[in-house]
């Protein structure tokens, strides 16, 4: 998924290289009647992640001071597997809670059945546009655009134009320079793909694909061989100005004590991706993943976000990191394809995308 770009960028950014956290059970306070292993079994709350769910030890903390509960999280991958495996065992729930669900794959969850509507009371109104439908049973919790991003030292030295649009990307002028995700396994890499279905109609993608593909488009299987390896600006030797990563990453390729990113994103580019919380249908612990759900919209886990996640709270009050008001702007105009037409869809254009690109 594309969470696994987190710890790359982290380490373009000195001042936020120690942030990460690994997922696991957060240390905090044992409750009263808990066992001699600290675990009181009544009172855990178990969440059912992607692989790089992660807050601050400082704020994890606080969830058990809110709310009464011990938090643990299981990781089951990227946000495909995540999905998959809940399905897989809904009829014996892996956990409480789960988070990290995107609205890629919202339709699919929802539409399987393993989610118990909530309708979470610390969601504002101005948020409302995030939710994936309109049943509460999922509750977005934080989003970002998923944008080509250029290497803006590359385009000066070639006295190159940065491309601007889509379209732009077909350009002869711009041909070998492009590197995106898989869409068949890489969550940026298929928010990408969403983003030419959004722009170009379900009838047009494979058309652009086609003309990306003449001009010379480089498919590796995630976003950290696309960003680490063939990204120019990766410093590892890569040939490619030109990636699919978020709007977000511009804010940690600033240089230390540098005044500009020598990164930028293209907004023109881009599609909305969110992040959803929800409570799993059979939950032993209801009351408990209710409170996880309200929780991630707190103040303090808000304003975790974009230093732990690189993505934009979904509650839109919350202040942002002085570099993210700089460095990381969201799309005005992001393309969108709803969740139901992505879980109706998604797999057929998936095939018919790798049929046509990969070959």
């Amino acid at each position: 998924m594309h969470h696994i770009r987190r710890t790359a960028l982290t380490a373009l950014a000195a001042a936020a290289s120690a942030a990460l956290v690994a997922c696991g059970t957060p240390t905090a306070p044992t409750t009263p009647g808990a066992t001699a292993s600290g675990t009181n079994t009544n009172k855990t709350v178990t969440v059912v992640t992607h692989d790089s769910f992660t807050l601050s030890d400082q704020v994890k903390a606080t969830f058990q001071a809110q709310t009464g509960y011990e938090l643990k999280t299981v990781s089951q991958g990227d946000g495909g597997q995540l999905v998959n495996q809940l399905i897989l065992t809904k009829d014996s729930p892996l956990g409480d809670a789960v988070f990290g669900i995107d609205n890629t794959f919202a339709g699919r969850a929802i539409k399987e059945g393993i989610l118990t509507p909530y309708a979470s009371p610390k969601l504002p109104a101005d948020s409302a546009d995030l939710k994936a439908d309109a049943s509460d049973a999922l509750t977005p919790t934080d989003f970002g655009d998923v944008c080509v991003n250029a290497d803006k030292a590359w385009f000066a030295s070639k006295n190159l134009a940065i491309p601007v649009t889509l379209d732009d990307l077909t350009k002869p002028e711009y041909k070998n320079l492009l590197v995106v995700e898989d869409a068949a396994s890489s969550s940026p890499g298929l928010a990408f793909l969403a983003g030419t279905i959004g722009a170009k109609g379900a009838d047009g993608y494979l058309a652009y694909w086609g003309a990306l593909k003449a001009n010379g488009v480089k498919v590796v299987k995630g976003w950290t061989e696309a960003y680490n390896t063939e990204f120019t600006a990766s410093g590892q030797g890569g040939t490619r100005p030109l990636v699919v990563s978020y709007s977000s990453s511009p804010a940690f390729t600033v240089p230390k004590g540098g005044g500009d990113s020598t990164t930028s994103a293209l907004l023109e580019t881009c599609f909305r991706q969110v992040e959803y919380a929800g409570v799993l249908k059979g939950a032993k612990n209801e009351a408990g993943a209710k409170a996880f759900v309200d929780w991630m919209l707190s103040d303090a886990v808000q304003a975790d976000i974009p230093g732990q996640m690189y993505m934009n709270p979904a509650v839109k009050a919350t202040a942002l990191p002085d570099d993210w008001k700089k460095f990381a702007p969201l799309s005005p105009t992001p393309f969108a394809v709803s969740a139901r037409d992505l879980s109706a869809n998604r797999d057929a254009w998936i095939k018919a995308w790798s049929a046509a690109v990969i070959g």
